[in-house]
């Protein structure tokens, strides 16, 4: 019998990455995340996919951004009993991400309740805390480099990918075949993770293209991020910075933490760190210290660079605090969190800043404000977009096409077919003519909930 794989998410689309691998009656998904950006995308989350839950026998997980583990609550609740394979770093992370998204989804269901501004009466989360906390019951760790079975007759690894802590590309074997998935790849030179680890041989690679029709600039992201956040400190603005709870947070605290040490920005500009997820993340940097490039003062000088804000008061009290300032907040893409009630506070004036810190995936606030939209709509309500917007260009977590055409050179032997998955149609495209002109593989990007056999 042969070896199934089906697209269930992350294709043709940046999120949502869910592939189900099927062999003689065993079904194990790859990754198990959530759809993101417009609003088509967001309600194939509260459609159930082809499988049922309890039909799953295993999942294991790349890494634990929520495009990747943030279904994993609504697949527990639904009656999968498996196990979760995944790195100590990604369970850290995991513990950290799937609560938080949780609650944030009840915050998000409660305000539009109180404020009727939904199309639904109630308004419901998709998830709750609790579901939330009953998924991380079915983690089982795997340290990177060791071989396990997920499932009997199956065999697996996970090798470092880079990109955030405890990331991995994984290499699965089944039916006398190598699948190599290989997450989310990150960049060689990444200010805060050391580079992907080289791949092994493998029949079959699915490959992700974020970035797979452009590079990254040449100028770095100290040198892009300084002229920046000095511009809007000299005029008193406020400069509200969306940012990913894990990764970019914590690379936009260490550059922030470098610019004072080397009187780039002055050393008495407040930053504020408002996510408590991101709080908690920046944490996990010193239980996994082989996992990135910092030393124990560069951690530490990374915790201190902001005022940590936990609390729904603090985050208030941030408006009566006069002069310039950065507020680093949650979410990344300006979707939901704590960044929105900045947003609304400091969008209208000119003096203010909006910095946007990478991928902004269509459909999204901060794809809107990239776009120079002069109107953004939160919470039901149309507000006039005044503040400058900037987008960085260097601040990207993800291998850029060059990357991941060095990445996939370096595959041993010549793969059977590479699918081009987690990218926008035009990016995956774009690294999939690479892929079949420079290596002469035979490449795909397979359509969302199609099915192959490797």
């Amino acid at each position: 019998m042969s070896v199934q794989i089906s697209f269930l998410g992350g294709a043709g689309t940046v999120t949502g990455s869910k592939f189900l691998v099927q062999h003689e009656g065993q079904r194990l998904l790859v990754d198990c995340g959530l759809f993101q950006g417009y609003k088509q995308l967001r309600l194939r989350n509260w459609t159930p996919p082809p499988v049922a839950a309890r039909e799953v026998n295993a999942v294991v997980l790349t890494h634990a951004h929520l495009d990747h583990s943030g279904y994993l609550p609504l697949l527990v609740r639904e009656g999968f009993a498996g196990q979760v394979w995944c790195t100590p770093g990604t369970r850290d992370l995991c513990e950290i991400l799937l609560p938080d998204s949780g609650h944030i989804q009840e915050e998000d269901a409660a305000y539009a309740n109180r404020h009727g501004f939904s199309k639904h009466h109630p308004a419901l989360p998709l998830y709750t805390v609790a579901d939330a906390k009953a998924s991380l019951a079915r983690l089982q760790t795997v340290p990177p480099f060791r071989a396990f079975a997920p499932l009997p007759g199956w065999q697996a690894r996970l090798q470092p990918a880079g990109h955030i802590i405890g990331a991995a590309s994984l290499l699965l074997e089944v039916g006398g075949k190598r699948l190599l998935f290989s997450g989310d790849l990150g960049r060689s030179d990444d200010l805060l993770m050391l580079p992907p680890e080289a791949p092994p041989a493998a029949d079959a690679v699915i490959i992700e293209s974020t970035y797979g029709d452009r590079e990254h600039p040449a100028q770095g992201l100290l040198d892009e991020l300084a002229p920046v956040l000095a511009r809007v400190a000299a005029r008193g603005g406020t400069a509200v910075v969306p940012v990913f709870a894990v990764g970019r947070a914590q690379v936009l605290l260490h550059a922030i933490a470098r610019l004072k040490q080397d009187g780039r920005l002055p050393r008495a500009l407040p930053v504020y760190l408002d996510s408590p997820m991101a709080i908690h993340s920046t944490e996990v940097f010193a239980r996994h210290p082989g996992e990135h490039r910092l030393d124990a003062g560069q951690v530490r000088d990374m915790a201190h660079a902001a005022t940590m804000v936990r609390t729904p008061d603090e985050s208030k009290a941030i408006a009566a605090v006069h002069g310039p300032k950065i507020v680093l907040a949650a979410s990344g893409m300006a979707t939901g969190g704590r960044v929105l009630h900045h947003l609304v506070q400091y969008l209208g004036d000119h003096r203010n800043m909006v910095v946007l810190t990478g991928y902004q995936a269509p459909g999204t606030r901060g794809a809107a404000l990239v776009k120079g939209s002069d109107i953004l709509r939160i919470h039901g309500q149309d507000l006039p977009v005044r503040a400058e917007v900037v987008q960085l260009l260097s601040a990207s977590a993800h291998a850029d096409a060059g990357q991941l055409m060095t990445w996939l050179h370096a595959v041993p032997g010549r793969p059977h077919r590479a699918f081009v998955v987690h990218g926008d149609l035009e990016a995956s495209d774009a690294l999939r003519q690479r892929i079949e002109r420079e290596l002469r593989w035979h490449a795909v990007v397979p359509e969302h909930g199609s099915s192959w056999a490797v």
